[in-house]
């Protein structure tokens, strides 16, 4: 066995027990003493969301440069992601962050104008002579608080019987909204929608004098917020009316009026009852009207429901010349429409048969338009009838393709998988017209309550 080594130890403390003192009470007089920090303001939710966003989409910038080409796909996967999340707070803060329209976009109307001078004197000869002055809300409002009150006097404007506070801030809103430019909107106004008496509180406001971007973002509030009943209302009496003395009086529409109109679209019911069809029924729609009104028809899908029940309500309605338009854009849209809403156009035309006045090129066009997408869906003896019309009503140039597509087109029924006959909407659309006609009823009954 190995010897075991001595293990050498210093006799000796490394410090002298006074200097080991010494240097731990140096320590405890050396240690500084604790310090606590002022606390820092918490950053907003609002704040801090935004941030983790832009963290977020500039992490995702670097990932795409480092892999290059191949990060194509998840690309697109984060700009979907990122598309319906903006979308979602679009919805909610677009109201709020309108910076207004410039004034290059305010002197053009974005739409084409196809005004022919001789097509708009034949169009004439369909209008109406005794038609009234358009029906506005004030005038509505103004009726109501005189048949309650017969000793007013009828130079000053009328107010309806509302606390005084309440007028004296929707008179405020309403002169805020008379020079509004761009920027957030009175939340006063805002709560309109949600407010028992939302005709007279609107009235308050004196809609006639709102500027152009102040209309435009009424109608994003109504239509976004009102029931279609309450946004039909607001359609016929403040947005038609002033789009119309618009139009009337600088032979154009403002770039913000056309865009209040794009938005009433929103609510395609209401749009057909508040605008489409007041507009033919007045008798007085110009073809310029009809033209800037038909573009928001042309360029905006409509759904098919909302389409079939607009051009059953045209082809019934009184003839004014300018339904041929509208039904002529209406049709251009290829919807496969039942066979009743077929059958009421072709009725429509039929009625013209013995009409003495010239019909103007609108019409003929809106019957080519019909018989190009619908000749198949037509019966033998319609195309007979059509046929005996065409000897009648004559146009040099139109009349012989419409014939032409006559002859090239089989009858209704012919074939065995005619789309037209499997069951599609055609129940929902006769309930749409019931529960239409239903609602005119009631509105001519109590129209403030519509």
């Amino acid at each position: 066995m190995a010897k075991k080594r001595n293990r050498n130890q210093n006799p000796q403390p490394f410090l002298p027990e006074e200097d080991v003192n010494s240097v731990a009470s140096t320590k405890k007089r050396s240690k500084a003493s604790k310090q606590y920090q002022n606390p820092e303001k918490m950053i907003s939710v609002g704040m801090s969301s935004k941030i983790l966003k832009e963290a977020l989409i500039q992490q995702k910038e670097i990932h795409e440069e480092a892999e290059g080409p191949n990060s194509n796909k998840n690309a697109f996967v984060f700009e979907e992601e990122d598309r319906n999340k903006r979308k979602v707070e679009e919805d909610e803060d677009d109201i709020d962050e309108f910076a207004g329209f410039n004034d290059a976009q305010s002197q053009f109307g974005n739409y084409e104008e196809e005004i022919d001078e001789d097509e708009e004197r034949l169009l004439e000869a369909f209008l109406s002579k005794d038609a009234g002055p358009q029906q506005t809300l004030a005038d509505l409002i103004i009726k109501k608080i005189k048949e309650n009150d017969a000793n007013l006097s009828s130079e000053t404007r009328p107010l309806p019987k509302l606390d005084e506070s309440f007028i004296k801030l929707y008179k405020g809103v309403g002169e805020f909204l008379s020079k509004y430019t761009a920027g957030k909107m009175p939340k006063a106004f805002k709560h309109i929608p949600s407010t028992q008496m939302w005709e007279d509180v609107l009235y308050l406001t004196e809609p006639e004098k709102w500027s152009p971007n102040a209309m435009f973002q009424a109608t994003r509030i109504f239509a976004s917020n009102l029931s279609a009943k309450k946004a039909e209302r607001f359609y016929k009496l403040v947005l038609l009316p002033r789009i119309r003395d618009d139009i009337r009086k600088n032979k154009k529409l403002h770039f913000s009026l056309f865009q209040a109109l794009k938005k009433s679209l929103y609510k395609p019911a209401a749009f057909n009852k508040g605008i489409l069809f007041p507009l033919c029924k007045s008798g007085t729609c110009n073809l310029r009207e009809a033209v800037i009104v038909g573009s928001i028809l042309q360029k905006v899908s409509i759904p098919m429901l909302h389409s079939s029940v607009a051009l059953l309500k045209l082809a019934e309605m009184e003839y004014c010349g300018i339904t041929s338009y509208f039904i002529k854009l209406l049709l251009e849209k290829k919807y496969g429409l039942p066979y009743r809403v077929v059958d009421a156009i072709f009725a429509h035309f039929m009625r013209f048969y013995d009409e003495p006045r010239i019909m103007p090129v609108i019409w003929h066009q809106s019957l080519l338009a019909f018989v190009q997408r619908y000749k198949n869906e037509l019966l033998k003896e319609d195309k007979d009838d059509l046929r005996i019309l065409l000897k009648q009503q004559k146009h040099r140039l139109v009349t012989p393709e419409i014939v032409r597509e006559l002859d090239s087109s089989r009858n209704r029924g012919e074939k065995e998988d005619d789309p037209m006959l499997i069951s599609n909407p055609v129940s929902v659309i006769n309930k749409t017209i019931e529960e239409d006609s239903a609602e005119e009823v009631d509105c001519s009954v109590a129209s403030s309550d519509c």
